[in-house]
């Protein structure tokens, strides 16, 4: 029985789904999209989410942490590189999974997983640099209550009177 297991074991072994989640992540870090089945693209996005928050903070040991998961020193200079500047202010969910359909030799559905901030289509801001996101607490904040009272009292813009068209006589 499986009660409470959670991995997709992708019919595979330990150490050949390890292989795979490690080769597609290298891929996808890489060519920042990859297209494969639904199954292995939700299975990688578990896998590759953690090594991008890992990324996030540029130290030997985060970076030996990563290579320990990929084994390639290419991708983990490009995801302590590129993907890391452009990442930087978001607090997660960086990768999105897009169904295609069925694949027509095996009827296998297909899925085109990418890391979020590399989309141009997608991309709201092109070219602006995020902040960092800001640390947010779920508890009432004391500086909420303060501020509701200033804004109300802001007056509100007159509207400007426009000039009356010179006529000749």
């Amino acid at each position: 029985m499986r009660h409470g297991d959670k991995i997709n074991n992708l019919g595979r072994t330990a150490s050949h789904r390890r292989a795979l989640l490690s080769n597609m992540a290298c891929e996808l870090i890489v060519h920042k999209r990859i297209v494969s089945t639904l199954a292995k693209a939700k299975a990688l996005r578990t896998y590759i989410e953690p090594l991008i928050t890992k990324g996030k903070e540029n130290t030997t040991h985060q970076r030996r942490i990563v290579f320990s998961y990929l084994q390639d020193k290419e991708a983990v200079a490009e995801l302590f590189g590129a993907v890391a500047e452009k990442i930087g202010g978001r607090p997660g969910g960086y990768t999105r999974v897009i169904k295609l359909g069925a694949r027509h030799g095996d009827n296998a559905e297909t899925a085109l997983i990418e890391l979020v901030d590399f989309n141009e289509i997608y991309g709201k801001g092109k070219g602006e640099v995020k902040e960092p996101a800001k640390k947010t607490r779920r508890s009432r904040a004391v500086a909420t209550k303060t501020a509701a009272p200033a804004t109300e009292s802001a007056a509100p813009e007159t509207p400007v009177a426009e000039e009356a068209p010179k006529t000749e006589e």
